[in-house]
C-alpha cells in the first residue's frame, strides 16, 4: 500500500505502493532518473557515515521516530530485505530494546543501537506526499457523480506463457476477454467512459474528478460528506498501466509555469484543470494508470508495510536501497524535511538510491507542504551496529 498507488498511503505517491504507484513530483522538478545500474544498495556501494551522536538528534524528532520504528518492528523482522543489507534477525535486538525504551531517552536509543551508512554518494532528493481530504459520499446523489471503484474481480495477472514479463520481471496485470485471450486492462479513459459501470464496484462517489485524480496519485485519503462524516479509503490495486506524471507534461507544453497564470505546484495544476476542463480531462487521461480503493474504516492511513504512517515521521523509499522499517537521516535544504524518518512506505515515482518521499499528514497545511516539497541534500541509512563490518567481511 501504501499511500502511494504504486503505494501508495501510498505513497504516493502517494507512494503511493501499496503506498503503490506514484506520488506528485512538483511540476518543473525532474527527479534524477532511476539508474539501470546499480540495482540495489549492495551494488551502489556503501561507506560508513558519521557517528549518530554527531547528528544531534532532536528529542521530539527522536521520540516520533522511535514510536514509528517500534510499530514497524514486527514487519521489519519478518520481511525479506530487498536491499540485501540485512536479514530480519539483524534487527531483533534493537526491536526488543525499542519495546521497553523510555520515550524521554529516545535519542539515546538510536545512538546505542545503530550506525550510519551512506549508500552510493549519499546525495538525496526528496519530495512530499499527504493524505487528501475531498468531498465524497457513500451513495450517489446530485453533486456527487464521480465513482470511486473497488478492485474488479477480472483484473488478474497473466498465466505463464500467455504474456511477456513486464519491466519488473513479473507477469503483467490485465484481463481475459470473452475468447480467453489475455489483454491489457481498461485504461483511465476507458474506465472514466464507463467500462466498469453497472458492475456494483462503486464504493463511494465524489464531487470533483480532479480531486479524485490527485487522491489516486497519493494512494489514500478521506472523503468528507456534507454532514461531516468521514470515509477513509486506501489503495487496494492498480490497473497495470504505467504511471505518467502529468506535471512535467504540463510544464513542457507551457500550460503552467513562467508566462502562464498557473503556478508550477499541485495547486497550479488543479487551477488549470478547473479553468480548462476539457483539456484537463485529456491530460489526466494521458496517465493511463488507474487506482482502485477499499474502505479502510477509521484506521490508517497505512504505508506499504501495513503500519500507520505519521506526519513528520514516515518516509517512502525504494526498498531496493533502504530496508523497509529502517531509520533514515536526512540533511536537506528544507529545514522542515531534515531529521530522522522511518521507512514505512514505497511509491512508483520513488526509485533509486537516496530518493525519498516525506509524509506530511492530512489537511490544508499538509497539502501545501507536500505539494511544494522538492529538496536536495544528504542521506544516511541507520543500520544495526556491526552491519557494515559484516557486509564487508562477506565480500
Amino acid at each position: 500500500m501504501g499511500l502511494g498507488p504504486k503505494r501508495v498511503l501510498a505513497g504516493g505517491g502517494l507512494s503511493l505502493t501499496l503506498l503503490g504507484c506514484g506520488r506528485i513530483i512538483p511540476p518543473g522538478i525532474v527527479a534524477p532518473p532511476p539508474p539501470a545500474i546499480p540495482a540495489t544498495a549492495l551494488t551502489a556501494g556503501l561507506a560508513a557515515g558519521p557517528s549518530i551522536d554527531s547528528l544531534r538528534l532532536g528529542s521530539s524528532d527522536a521520540r516520533g521516530a522511535l514510536a514509528s520504528f517500534t510499530e514497524s518492528c514486527p514487519r521489519l523482522i519478518a520481511r525479506k530485505d530487498a536491499s540485501g543489507l540485512t536479514i530480519g534477525a539483524d534487527w531483533k535486538p534493537a526491536c526488543d530494546a525499542a519495546a521497553r525504551w523510555p520515550q524521554d531517552q529516545a535519542a539515546q536509543f538510536f545512538v546505542t543501537w545503530f550506525e550510519t551508512v551512506r549508500v552510493g554518494d549519499g546525495k538525496a532528493f526528496s519530495t512530499g506526499y499527504y493524505e487528501p481530504e475531498i468531498a465524497g459520499v457513500r451513495t450517489r446523489r446530485p453533486g456527487f457523480e464521480t465513482p470511486v471503484y473497488g478492485l474488479p474481480s477480472d483484473l488478474v495477472r497473466a498465466k505463464s506463457g500467455e504474456a511477456p514479463l513486464n519491466e519488473k520481471g513479473q507477469l503483467p496485470l490485465g484481463r481475459y476477454d470473452a475468447g480467453g485471450t489475455f489483454t491489457p486492462y481498461y485504461d483511465r479513459a476507458e474506465i472514466e467512459q464507463g467500462a466498469l459501470s453497472g458492475r456494483g464496484l462503486e464504493i463511494a462517489w465524489v464531487a470533483d474528478p480532479v480531486e479524485l485524480f490527485f487522491l489516486q496519485v497519493q494512494g489514500s485519503g478521506r472523503l468528507i460528506a456534507p454532514d461531516g462524516s468521514v470515509i477513509r479509503i486506501g489503495y487496494t490495486g492498480q490497473n497495470g498501466h504505467p504511471y505518467t506524471g502529468i506535471g512535467s507534461l504540463m510544464r513542457q507544453r507551457g500550460l503552467v509555469g513562467p508566462g502562464t497564470p498557473y503556478a508550477t505546484s499541485m495547486q497550479g495544476l488543479m487551477e488549470y484543470m478547473r479553468a480548462n476542463p476539457d483539456q484537463g480531462r485529456a491530460i489526466m487521461r494521458e496517465n493511463k494508470s488507474y487506482v482502485f480503493f477499499k474502505d479502510s474504516g477509521t484506521a490508517g492511513p497505512f504505508g506499504s508495510i501495513g503500519v500507520t504512517v505519521r506526519a513528520g515521521d514516515s518516509i517512502a523509499v525504494d526498498p531496493a536501497f533502504v530496508p523497509l522499517g529502517a531509520p533514515v537521516w536526512l540533511s536537506l535544504d528544507r529545514a522542515e524535511a531534515s531529521g530522522l524518518w522511518i521507512a514505512q512506505d514505497t511509491g512508483g515515482a520513488i526509485k533509486g538510491a537516496n530518493r525519498f518521499d516525506t509524509f506530511w499528514g492530512a489537511g490544508d497545511q499538509a497539502r501545501v507542504t507536500a505539494g511544494g516539497m522538492s529538496t536536495r541534500g544528504e542521506a544516511l541509512i541507520l543500520l544495526p551496529k556491526g552491519t557494515l563490518k559484516k557486509l564487508h567481511s562477506a565480500q
